[in-house]
């Protein structure tokens, strides 16, 4: 038999995949709407949260967190609600709240993944810098190598 955890595992795990292959019209709504715009920055951080906890590379997040973005996501990405958004002017005010307060609760968690993030592509750049220093070594060690055979070549002929 299932438990709620498991119900509610599944659940989370259908929405955010549902939201990663929204991530696109998610971006096209954000940059449409002047009421929705303040918000882009926290809810693309997020979408990145979004698809790190899909894959399994962060799991750091409450359950409570994470369920909150995606909530605010779908709400802003649902045309019919509260107030619809075909509606001029306003349609987009209550998208703006909902999605305002549902940033707000994630705000904690959402800076420490932002820190975790950097972090690992400050290490991802030193692997990655290591890497093309070894090369360049050795690049300069097998140069040095032709240099020392073509030099002993040409003693060679000169004896």
């Amino acid at each position: 038999m299932f438990t709620k955890k498991n119900d509610k595992e599944k659940t989370l795990v259908s929405n955010l995949k549902y939201l990663i292959g929204k991530e696109d019209k998610l971006k096209e709504k954000l940059e449409d709407n002047s009421y929705l715009e303040p918000f882009s920055d926290d809810l693309m951080l997020f979408m990145s949260l979004i698809k790190d906890y899909y894959k399994g590379d962060y799991r750091k997040i409450p359950f409570r967190t994470i369920s909150a973005g995606v909530v605010g996501a779908i709400y802003t990405l649902n045309p019919i609600d509260l107030i619809p958004d075909s509606i001029p002017f306003i349609g987009y005010i209550d998208d703006a709240l909902v999605l305002k307060f549902c940033l707000k609760q994630a705000q904690k968690d959402l800076q420490k993944y932002k820190v975790w993030k950097q972090e690992q592509a400050d290490a991802k750049n030193k692997s990655v810098d290591e890497k093309d220093t070894d090369n360049i070594s050795n690049d300069k060690t097998s140069t040095d190598e032709e240099d020392d055979n073509e030099t002993s070549t040409d003693l060679k002929k000169a004896s």
